[in-house]
């Protein structure tokens, strides 16, 4: 017999859940690529998915912070009459980096929380 100690494998569990991964990257990508429209899937799938899954509440105020931020120009583009035809087209420079800003923080966050 041989007096080895043998340690257990290290189980890697992720913290939070590869879809928010995914759409927090989805985001920056799709409102500076021009398909601001579109990124309301994963916006809203952050906001669900922080609401819905224990494992993320502390970011649940970041991912509340960018649907605010993300509905703000949609509901002015909805709600003018003379509004361009996309809402990549109609937004404000201004709210658009502070989408981007929004969701450069709540990706920061995401990779920075501690273990518990």
């Amino acid at each position: 017999m041989s007096n080895t100690i043998t340690t257990p494998a290290k189980r890697t569990t992720r913290r939070s859940p590869i879809y928010l991964h995914i759409a927090a990257w989805a985001v920056p990508a799709m409102v500076l690529g021009e398909f601001a429209m579109l990124a309301i899937v994963p916006v809203a799938v952050l906001v669900i998915g922080t609401l819905v899954d224990a494992r993320v509440k502390p970011l649940r105020w970041w991912a509340g912070l960018l649907g605010v931020l993300y509905a703000t120009p949609l509901a002015i583009w909805l709600l003018r009459d003379d509004g361009a035809q996309s809402l990549s087209k109609d937004m404000s420079p201004i709210l658009g980096a502070l989408i981007v800003a929004a969701s450069v923080a709540f990706l920061i966050k995401v990779y920075t929380r501690r273990r518990r």
